[in-house]
């Protein structure tokens, strides 16, 4: 899988006022891998999180949460290869200390900087090596796309590819941008999971607005996959808005603010997508659309209940059309239905409509699974009018290999 990057003007910029970098300071074992990153500001912008829902959460994710929703954030640090979670006081001492060390380089308050990171779990941070590797990347901080990518790769722990995404924005006074960097890989699971995401916008919010702006964009992306199931202790998704927004903060017509959170929600799906392609193992990504439903929630409900299901992601594995398995998924939930309520299409085929089995060309579609790049599960319930979309993946043996041998 490539990076996603869809402005074809101009294919991994940041939005202007903004700059990032990235560099080997040394918390893996290999000395010569990217593990810290750092996306910063020109000067104080607009800052909005979600983060994890899991009660064991990491110091990182503790720290951060409270200095968001804000209008003073110049920049956010990101370490891989070690999560900093279930490190007690120490840890939480560790990430304030990371966050005081790049505000010192930038000439801010410490209160002004946010911290992620992500790898294993109950170590703590090789801290020294991080406070002396902040201001060489601070050093190295630019607005080149090869520094933005360089810092989504300095994000990375099991992910083959940095992950990243940018969108232009028409506004009725001029243009912005919104650009993403995310990694995830595993450990992936609806609330979001190991997965950190940085999305930055020249467009200017208020805090009320960004926050806003980022939960509606989470909850049709990164909310909406599902590797897994599981929910991880370090989820963090940072919305910075503001870089070079020409005196504007805050006063954005409604229309104006529309494209924005538009642009926010494509990147946000776009990286979405992108962790779920790359996930540990996987051979196919699988697309679920569920609609008819009576309320959004039941609807989540079902595909989610799909998407965590290891038999149908093995099925899938197999390019095995095993309708029974989603049939089945679907009156499990809990959701008051019955088999007649039901219609599924894979692929574009239908194989089951009203309860009842539909005859269809099972070696095609078998084909049609294996060589397509994305395997597409509809299922249409005859309830309302409420629907969702969710993305996962198949399950296979290696997934099984890369997480049996994860910390040893």
């Amino acid at each position: 899988m490539s990076d996603s990057l869809h402005d074809d003007s101009n294919p991994a910029l940041l939005p202007a006022g903004f700059r990032a970098a990235g560099v080997a300071c040394g918390i893996k074992n290999d000395p010569d891998t990217l593990d810290l990153a750092v996306f910063a500001a020109d000067g104080p912008v607009t800052a909005a999180g979600v983060f994890t829902r899991n009660r064991v959460c990491g110091a990182p994710v503790k720290v951060s949460r409270e200095r968001v929703p804000g209008e003073a954030v110049r920049a956010v640090i990101v370490n891989s290869g070690n999560a900093n979670a279930c490190t007690g006081s120490r840890g939480i001492a560790d990430a304030k200390l990371m966050t005081a060390v790049v505000a010192e380089q930038l000439g801010c308050d410490p209160e002004a900087v946010l911290v992620c990171s992500t790898g294993v779990i109950g170590h703590y941070l090789p801290i020294e090596t991080i406070v002396s590797g902040i201001p060489r990347v601070v050093e190295e901080l630019d607005d080149s796309p090869e520094a933005f990518h360089t810092a989504a790769r300095a994000m990375m722990t099991t992910d083959t590819v940095a992950k990243q995404s940018v969108h232009a924005v028409q506004l009725s006074d001029g243009s912005c941008r919104v650009s993403g960097a995310a990694k995830g890989a595993a450990m992936i699971g609806p609330n979001m999971a190991t997965m950190l995401a940085v999305v930055m916008t020249d467009a200017p919010l208020t805090a009320s607005q960004a926050d806003s702006v980022l939960r509606q964009a989470v909850d049709a992306s990164f909310n909406s996959i599902s590797v897994e199931g599981h929910t991880s202790t370090s989820d963090s998704v940072l919305l910075l808005a503001g870089g070079d927004s020409r005196g504007r903060a805050g006063n954005l017509e409604q229309a104006d603010l529309q494209a924005v959170a538009t642009a926010v929600t494509r990147v946000c799906q776009d990286l979405a997508r992108a962790i779920v392609a790359d996930a540990e193992g996987a051979d196919h990504l699988v697309q679920i659309d569920v609609g008819g439903l009576r309320t959004r929630a039941e609807a989540e409900l079902i595909a989610r209940t799909i998407a965590d299901d290891a038999l149908v992601k093995t099925a899938i594995t197999g390019n095995d059309p095993n309708w029974g398995r989603i049939v089945s998924c679907c009156g499990r939930t809990g959701v008051e239905l019955v088999e007649n309520d039901i219609t599924l299409s894979i692929n574009g085929t239908r194989i089951f409509e009203k309860g009842v089995p539909v005859e269809y060309d099972e070696a095609l579609l078998s084909t049609s699974m294996r060589d397509a790049p994305q395997v597409e599960i509809e299922l249409i319930f005859p309830f309302g009018e409420e629907s969702t979309r969710f993305w996962t993946c198949d399950l296979t043996t290696e997934y099984v290999r890369l997480n049996s041998e994860y910390t040893t």
